[in-house]
């Protein structure tokens, strides 16, 4: 009988090394092999097949998933290709198993930011199509009218799109609650530029039903209770691929 078959950037994220998007790229780059041959994209693999990142052997092992919550600092960088960035989110967590950032948090940014093993949960939570809520505080360079929470809350023209609506709230004179269910590059700060504010602190504070509860550069684990919720929201959730 024939071994079961997996595309290889699922067989990576499986086994806990990436997320696909994550293998997509190293696959392109190319820093994985199958069998000490360089793959093409789109390669299916199975338990017979021998993959390696960087000449080390990539397995699959069963073991309890990771997930934890961590409050990134402004500075850290959230990438997982620690030869590239000195302040990359991993070299300072120094996590004793391998892990990788769902989505990003830009390096002028502080606040929530989840890490995992488990590249399955990555991908639904990140598909935007899936409109899950993602809250940030926000102060800005001068005081905040009436025009732009409404503006910023019906959608601004940004990355030559229109972001989707959006609850906004003024806290005070300078600062704002957004709730977003999407994830464009920058795109608080960019939205803001668009109605001529500049942000000085951003931080976000909660993702779905997780919120920020440690002190800056320090994780915690996410709660059973946390984790039960998280997965029942998922549940209908499609995947990124």
């Amino acid at each position: 009988m024939e071994s079961a078959v997996t595309r290889l950037n699922k067989f990576l994220s499986e086994a806990g090394y990436c997320s696909r998007r994550a293998a997509d790229k190293l696959i392109e780059e190319g820093r994985v092999t199958v069998n000490g041959k360089h793959p093409e994209m789109g390669t299916k693999v199975s338990s017979t097949d021998e993959v390696s990142v960087d000449g080390k052997v990539v397995s699959i092992k069963k073991k309890s998933r990771v997930y934890i919550a961590f409050n990134k600092p402004v500075g850290v960088v959230c990438t997982t290709d620690t030869r590239v960035e000195k302040n990359n989110i991993i070299d300072f967590i120094n996590y004793p198993s391998r892990i990788f950032p769902i989505g990003r948090l830009d390096k002028d940014s502080e606040g929530l930011i989840l890490l995992t093993d488990d590249g399955d949960i990555v991908n639904k939570i990140l598909r935007s199509s899936n409109n899950h809520e993602k809250e940030y505080i926000v102060r800005v360079d001068k005081p905040i009218s009436q025009t732009f929470v409404k503006r910023m809350s019906e959608g601004v023209p940004i990355l030559d799109t229109m972001t989707k609506p959006c609850r906004v709230q003024k806290l005070s004179r300078d600062s704002f609650k957004i709730v977003l269910t999407q994830g464009l590059n920058r795109q608080i700060r960019r939205m803001c530029s668009y109605l001529d504010y500049e942000v000085e602190s951003l931080k976000r504070v909660r993702i779905m039903n997780i919120n920020l509860m440690s002190d800056v550069g320090e994780y915690r684990n996410l709660t059973k209770e946390e984790l039960n919720t998280l997965n029942k929201a998922l549940k209908s959730s499609k995947k990124t691929w």
